[in-house]
């Protein structure tokens, strides 16, 4: 529950209004038979509102994480972008007005065939009494949820499969392997430097009128290091590597968030088609009704025309609405690496409801984000980075102490009928910290830490408000779903 409720910080706005558009269509298909005109122009617009939003949804992919702590990205996407997550409640567009104009939805082949049956166009004959209309009863809805085949795949198969076979999270992980590799190579230690000599090598010979000796050593020079800089180094990688951690949680979250957003895409898509199918059979039944009062001259033949050009405006909705399946479909098929809906169906197990008393409420949502959300631990941790930077860099004014150690040395005494000479030595070298004492990397990395603690504080304030919009659109999307579904339905 922990994980989901999480996710419903992120991109709110349409994903959990599909809902209440579903319940806006089956408002319009439960009608009784005296208004059923009207009923059928306002399932049609409907409709053609539902699709529109669908297609909006497809064009608000899109995520980006960064590096925060250093002075570089190692990922190619700037930290920063969570604006997307923030949307505002979309405007919900009013139903095509009776007297529209005609030639202002001329490019709008649903809107016009809806167009068509007006009270300008089409006369209107006298209006029949109340007690001489039809009983013709409520359209049909859906008997009850359809969640699919039970081999079909769920939400949670779904994650899985993404996090699995997604090419890009795959690319990301490999940031984690080169920030292991990074630790290893901060935890080595310097190699010792292995220096051979031949020193006063005569030209000609040496004699006792031409004194002289040549002289052999081996040299091994080992670097110290005497302020544990290798100490220092271990830290800033490990933190750093803590940091590629939750940037590969953060590009799961919003892959996992995706993944949401594809799924009820295809939930929507499936139940827009299911009323679509309730509201034509309905129809039809009207329509039977109707032709047998038209045949006995209790009714226009007007009426009988309106039923069929409102059955014409269904029957596009219903091409428009499996369109919208099928191209759902192929979008989550293609982000699971699954083979193409047009060669192998791809079955959903799920129903669109959703239990809303399962999300916490705002403040408990603030309290999870901030423990949880792996974009604020990504900065947060950038600010032990950095600070491990700035302690790495004053370490660093002090280079190592070399020290040279000979453990065998020969003078060649051959020439003055001596006896040759062995020998040992050891002696140091440092260098002294007079002019270049690591000034610049200093003010760099304090800037740096500067800048980590600045970023921090607005992501912070960025998700906080992120989450305060999400709650309250959960809140106004479960106010409006629990209307719809306790006052207009039942009176309808």
């Amino acid at each position: 529950m922990t994980r989901k409720a999480i996710m419903t910080t992120d991109r709110p706005n349409h994903r959990r209004l599909r809902f209440v558009a579903v319940v806006v269509g089956a408002v319009v298909a439960v009608g009784g038979f005296p208004s059923w005109a009207f009923a059928q122009k306002q399932l049609a617009d409907d409709l053609i509102i539902l699709n529109a939003g669908q297609r909006a949804i497809e064009r608000e992919r899109s995520a980006g994480i960064g590096e925060p702590g250093s002075d570089y990205n190692r990922l190619s996407v700037p930290v920063g972008a969570l604006g997307d997550g923030i949307q505002p409640l979309p405007e919900v567009a009013p139903p095509f007005a009776r007297n529209r104009d005609p030639l202002a939805a001329a490019s709008d082949p649903i809107a016009t065939a809806s167009l068509r049956p007006r009270a300008e166009i089409i006369p209107v004959p006298a209006p029949i009494a109340a007690a001489n209309l039809p009983a013709g009863g409520p359209l049909d809805l859906p008997a009850q949820d359809d969640p699919g085949p039970p081999e079909g795949l769920t939400l949670d198969g779904a994650i899985a499969l993404a996090i699995e076979r997604n090419r890009e999270l795959q690319a990301r992980f490999q940031e984690i392997r080169k920030a292991d590799a990074d630790v290893l190579t901060a935890g080595l230690r310097g190699n010792p430097y292995v220096f051979g000599s031949v020193d006063s090598v005569p030209y000609g010979s040496y004699s006792p009128e031409r004194p002289g000796e040549p002289g052999y050593s081996l040299t091994v020079i080992q670097p110290f290091d005497v302020n544990n800089k290798r100490g220092y180094r271990i830290i800033a990688a490990e933190r750093a590597k803590s940091v590629t951690h939750a940037q590969y949680q953060e590009a799961v979250r919003r892959e996992v968030d995706s993944i949401y957003a594809l799924y009820t895409d295809v939930l929507a898509a499936r139940e827009t088609i299911r009323y679509v199918d309730a509201s034509i059979k309905g129809l039809r039944d009207v329509r039977a009704t109707v032709q047998g009062l038209v045949k006995g001259q209790e009714l226009s033949s007007i009426e009988l025309e309106r039923i069929d050009l409102q059955l014409e405006a269904a029957d596009i909705a219903h091409a428009e609405a499996a369109a919208a399946l099928t191209a759902a479909e192929r979008r989550l098929a293609l982000e699971l690496v699954l083979p193409s809906p047009d060669e192998v169906p791809l079955d959903i197990l799920a129903t669109i409801r959703t239990d809303t008393e399962m999300i916490p409420p705002a403040e408990e949502l603030l309290q999870l984000a901030r423990r949880h959300r792996p974009d604020l631990q990504a900065f947060l941790l950038g600010t032990h980075r950095a600070s491990a930077e700035v302690e790495l860099a004053v370490k660093e004014r002090y280079p190592d102490v070399f020290v040279l150690y000979t453990p065998w040395g020969a003078v060649d005494n051959t020439a003055l009928g001596a006896q040759n000479a062995t020998s040992w030595g050891i002696s140091g070298m440092a260098s002294v910290p007079l002019f270049n004492r690591n000034q610049g990397n200093i003010r760099r990395a304090e800037a740096s830490r500067s800048q980590a603690a600045t970023e921090l504080d607005l992501i912070s304030r960025q998700i906080e408000t992120e989450v305060r919009q999400a709650a309250s659109e959960v809140e106004v999307a479960r106010k409006r779903a629990e209307r719809l579904e306790t006052t207009i339905l039942p009176r309808a």
